[in-house]
């Protein structure tokens, strides 16, 4: 009886919640981060200040839910092109176009999610614990790919930076082993692979973040073209196939 009663008033909390924070995407869209204000919010959806903050306690409560969100769907959007590319038999080299790619597509049709994960800092805002782990799925499969490569002699300084991170960090090291298994014995094998995630993640941001920023208008490429050759460099770097 009493989950009876209760069934009805936590959906209506979640469609509420739900509603507010599609307000607050729109907010983002329009006017940035910085213009983000509960009593905006409330403004906008009819509500008194005082009830919205039944829902989110503050506007960091809010900030919170919207990066978690946003990290989630980069995430699924990632791993389902994994899942794809794995499905079609595609080589290494092919998964990480495709994981690219999907990155990519995800980040530009939403551009200001993009920016509250990966733009500039919001002032006084300090993220929750779980939005690293959050982060971290994003890059998961990435770890997978370059499990199988062979780097050069280029990228041998960043391995062994990422051998000494995994003997000294237990997290670090759990979160590699979710995405790849040891090959009889070869304990290189998720060093490469932690390095080219790091590689991959600050390559995706040089690119993805510039064109989600706007800074390619104007501009003879495309980002797509752009992003496909970096991926194409760095699969040589690790000898993918």
């Amino acid at each position: 009886m009493v989950s009876a009663q209760q069934g009805p008033r936590a959906r209506y909390r979640e469609q509420t919640r739900s509603e507010i924070k599609d307000t607050a995407l729109r907010q983002l869209a329009e006017s940035g981060v910085g213009a983000l204000a509960l009593t905006r919010i409330a403004k906008e959806m009819g509500l008194s200040g005082p009830a919205l903050y039944r829902y989110f306690a503050s506007r960091d409560d809010l900030l919170s839910a919207l990066i978690r969100d946003a990290y989630d769907d980069a995430a699924t959007a990632v791993a389902a092109a994994a899942a794809e590319a794995s499905a079609d038999s595609q080589g290494p080299r092919g998964r990480l176009r495709a994981l690219a790619t999907a990155y990519r597509a995800w980040a530009v049709a939403e551009p200001h999610r993009y920016l509250l994960i990966q733009g500039a800092p919001v002032p006084g805002y300090v993220a929750p614990d779980d939005t690293r782990d959050r982060a971290r799925a994003v890059l998961g499969p990435f770890l997978a790919v370059f499990a199988e490569g062979d780097p050069g002699t280029e990228v041998g300084v960043l391995v062994a930076e990422m051998a000494a991170w995994l003997a000294t960090d237990e997290a670090v090291g759990a979160w590699v082993a979710e995405y790849v298994a040891d090959a009889a014995g070869d304990t290189a094998g998720p060093a490469r692979a932690l390095a080219g995630a790091v590689l991959v993640w600050a390559q995706l941001h040089g690119s993805v973040g510039l064109e989600a920023a706007g800074q390619f208008a104007g501009m003879g490429h495309h980002g797509d073209t752009l992003l496909a050759t970096q991926m194409g460099l760095l699969a040589d770097a690790f000898a993918l196939s």
